[in-house]
């Protein structure tokens, strides 16, 4: 597997347990960190994860505005939070990432909603990012 494919697995995985623990990502961050340090069977949490999460926790509001936005007849409280949280990490790397090729972005949450969620759920991720990716120009100057 890919570093970089790893780091955004480790990075959904982090956003999706703040989710289900009603904390804050870079809190949950943490505490992934210190237990990487302290315990050895723990694999670090590399850079590139670190920069998703915190780039996610920088932008937060607006990820969920948009997702609330042009999910269609999909609220975030509904949505499955693998769902959710796919797209919160796919947003943000789609719209502020700038390195990354958009199509990769939106491949790689693709399988992970493959390996993670319900069986429509990777149509639905595809749509929405493409979605995102048409409306991209407008979205960074909003």
């Amino acid at each position: 597997m890919a570093a970089r494919t790893k780091a955004r697995k480790r990075a959904f995985q982090i956003l999706f347990e703040a989710d289900q623990r009603d904390s804050a990502v870079t809190a949950v961050l943490a505490d992934w960190i210190r237990h990487a340090r302290t315990d050895n069977r723990q694999p670090p949490v590399g850079e590139y994860t670190m920069q998703l999460v915190e780039g996610y926790a920088e932008h937060a509001d607006r990820i969920d505005e948009l997702i609330s936005t042009y999910s269609v007849g999909w609220t975030l409280d509904r949505m499955p939070a693998v769902d959710r949280n796919l797209l919160r990490l796919a947003a943000y790397e789609l719209i502020w990432e700038d390195e990354v090729p958009d199509a990769v972005v939106i491949d790689e949450a693709v399988q992970l909603a493959k390996e993670f969620s319900t069986d429509e759920s990777p149509s639905f991720v595809n749509g929405l990012l493409g979605r995102l990716k048409e409306l991209k120009p407008t979205l960074k100057r909003a």
